[in-house]
């Protein structure tokens, strides 16, 4: 018997495999900072070592989870979208057909695990995993797709997320620009 829904929650696990991931790379460098600036040695007369450590590696899963869900969302719009403009089928199968891809990015996120201790590392993978989906997504959703189609959808998706990754790094440059201009040197 094959359900369709089997794999519904492969994407909250994906998520919550990259977030911990992440979480766990950002918690050595934050304990690190910590140490180097002696806060943490203040931080220990007030809860243990592994307090400290257990609630931030919570705290930065929460914030990465929140994160990653956002762009899923996202992600799920685009995709929504692309089919939209580019596809021939009303009916929604596609979108059928797309649903078990998401075994790709919770594999991703397993193999993220081994590369929880490098950034460069959990962001290859990731990537690596967007981009075997978004070939899987095109490969799914072709039959309902004309070599316009095709075309459109992945220009599509690559100029806004292009559009939105730029647009981020823009702004964060924008801040970072703002703080260090107001610090007083």
């Amino acid at each position: 018997m094959k359900n369709t829904y089997l794999t519904s929650y492969f994407p909250l696990l994906a998520i919550i495999l990259f977030s911990v991931s992440i979480s766990i790379r950002v918690e050595l460098i934050l304990l690190d900072f910590l140490k180097n600036i002696g806060i943490y040695s203040g931080m220990l007369e007030f809860f243990s070592e592994g307090g400290i450590k257990l609630a931030l590696l919570i705290l930065l899963v929460a914030i990465s989870f929140m994160v990653l869900a956002a762009f899923k969302l996202v992600a799920d719009t685009t995709n929504g979208l692309a089919l939209l403009f580019f596809s021939k089928d009303a009916e929604g199968e596609s979108l059928n057909k797309i649903r078990s891809g998401s075994i790709i990015y919770f594999v991703g996120g397993a193999i993220s695990l081994v590369s929880m201790y490098s950034f460069i590392g959990i962001g290859i993978i990731f990537t690596l995993t967007t981009v075997i989906y978004l070939i899987y997504f095109v490969y799914k959703s072709s039959g309902a797709l004309s070599m316009w189609g095709i075309i459109g959808m992945i220009f599509f998706q690559v100029v806004v997320w292009s559009t939105l990754l730029i647009g981020l790094m823009y702004i964060a440059v924008k801040v970072y620009n703002s703080i260090m201009a107001s610090l007083p040197v």
